[in-house]
Formats: C-alpha cells, structure tokens, sequence
C-alpha cells in the first residue's frame, strides 16, 4: 500500500479550520452591515410615520402641508423619466470641479500660513474672513465677474470653500509636535521631505475633518448658486417646483439633496476618518 506524501508543513484539519475561521470572519462582517440596514429602514419608517402623523394632527390640506405618500411618489416619477439622475449628475459634476479647485488652492494657502510668519500675519486674518463669510455674499461678485455661467458657479463653489480648507490645513499642520520635525531632521531629511513624509501624515486627522466641513460648504455654496442660474442642476429642479408651487416634487428634491449629503459624508468622509483614527491608534476598526 503507497503511502500519501503530504506537503511540507502541512497540518491535518487545517485547511478545514482555516475555511471555518474565514467563513466566521465573513459572517462576522456582514452581521453588522445587516444590522445597520435593518436600522436604517427602520429609521427611515419612523420618520414617514412621525410625518404622515404631522399631517394627520395638523388638519391642514395637503396643498398646505404635503404628507409623505405624494412626495414618494414625485420621488420615483423623477427617478423614472430620469431627470434626478441627470440633475444630480450635473450638480455633482461641478461640484466635484470647484471642490478640488477648493482643494488645490486651500492646501497651498495652508502650507504658507504655517511654514511663513509674515504671510500668516498678513493673510492670516483675510483667509478666516474668507471662511465665515456666507457664500451667498459672492453671488454678485461671481454674476459681475463672470456673467450667468457655469464660471460663476464654480467661483461661489471655491470661494465658499477654500478658506475652510486652508484653515483646516494650517490648524493640522501647527499641531504637528515638534519632536517629530527633529527625529526627522536627525535622519537627515530636508524641510520638503519633513512636510511630506511627516507633517502631512500627522495633521490628517485634523485636516479630514476640515474636508468634510469644505465639502459641506461647497455642497450648500453650489445649490445656493444654481437657485438663480437657469442650468441644470439639483438647483433648477428646486426653482421649477417653487415656480409651479408643486410641494412634492419640491420635498422630493429637497430629500435627494439629504441623501446626497449624507452618503458622501458615510461612504467617503466617515470612512476614510475612520482609516486614518485606527492607522494613527486612536480607534477600532
């Protein structure tokens, strides 16, 4: 009778244990996603009950206070003859655009704040000016500069946006203690390779959250700019249902506008936050 050669460093059972264990793993994983969709659907029908509820108290007629049923409904029309997609596809596309224009110019100018005194103390102040000022103050100026264009839309977008980033990225960077400038500078690194290799790395926790705040700010900056352009866009869409005085499709949109925020700031911010919490030690997976 041939004896069987096994491999070398094989263990009997432990391909078995190993599928076992990955097959745990697995469920393990998909328990909590199950859990938190199981949540969400049940928070989403608690807030449809508390409203038709609303409705039903108030006495009002549904001209005057629309109730969820007709609102749903312009929802999935809007979805059907695809003119959500093609408005949400528009509005993101720009401000995608103006976000990283926001983005490139908001880093820059937060490098210069923190490495240059006299570019702090000369800026410094502009740039939080900048960063508190409502975004629709920067209508005029876009509409004089630029015209009704898209131009002018994308420069509300940067401008809404910009010195919350660079605040963002002088904040996380000042942070940084100083240690670890001279371990750096004990390997022999140079200033650019210290901000690279070290600074930017140990302000990121700070400056993901000042991100996500640009990114709240240039979300409500472009909707607020496409309420007084004829384009299309999710902003279009809101103007049409105000001039009709059709409250469905309005609360629709306005709900489309909700959930766009909140899945960025889920499935891109919270993420990524999360990444960079456990990658630093500051939190579990």
């Amino acid at each position: 009778m041939e004896e069987t050669t096994l491999p070398a460093g094989f263990t009997p059972g432990r391909t078995a244990n190993t599928r076992m264990l990955a097959a745990e793993t697995t469920g393990e994983k998909r328990t909590p996603l199950l859990k938190k969709t199981a949540l969400a659907i049940l928070m989403i029908a608690a807030w449809l009950l508390l409203w038709q509820l609303a409705f039903w108290i108030s006495g009002r007629e549904e001209y005057r206070f629309t109730p969820p049923l007709p609102v749903l409904r312009s929802l999935w029309e809007g979805l059907a003859d695809g003119s959500i997609f093609a408005g949400v596809w528009a509005s993101l596309a720009r401000v995608l655009y103006g976000y990283g224009i926001s983005l490139l110019l908001g880093v820059a100018i937060g490098v210069l704040l923190v490495s240059n005194r006299f570019f702090d103390w000369l800026f410094g102040p502009l740039v939080l000016g900048v960063q508190s000022l409502p975004s629709i103050c920067w209508l005029p100026v876009a509409i004089l500069a630029f015209g009704l264009k898209d131009e002018a839309i994308l420069f509300v977008v940067v401008m809404g946006s910009v010195g919350s980033v660079a605040i963002a990225t002088r904040d996380g960077l000042s942070q940084v203690p100083i240690t670890y400038q001279r371990v750096a500078s004990t390997f022999g690194a140079n200033v650019g390779q210290r901000l690279w290799w070290v600074s930017i790395p140990a302000a990121l926790p700070a400056f993901i959250s000042g991100l996500k705040q640009g990114w709240s700010f240039s979300w409500r900056s472009l909707l607020a700019g496409e309420l007084l352009f004829n384009t299309i866009g999710m902003g279009r869409l809101l103007t049409e249902a105000r001039d009709l005085a059709d409250y469905p499709k309005l609360f629709a949109m306005m709900i489309v506008v909700v959930l766009i925020s909140v899945l960025v700031d889920k499935v891109l911010f919270s993420t990524l936050e999360r990444r960079i919490r456990v990658r630093w030690g500051l939190g579990d997976k």
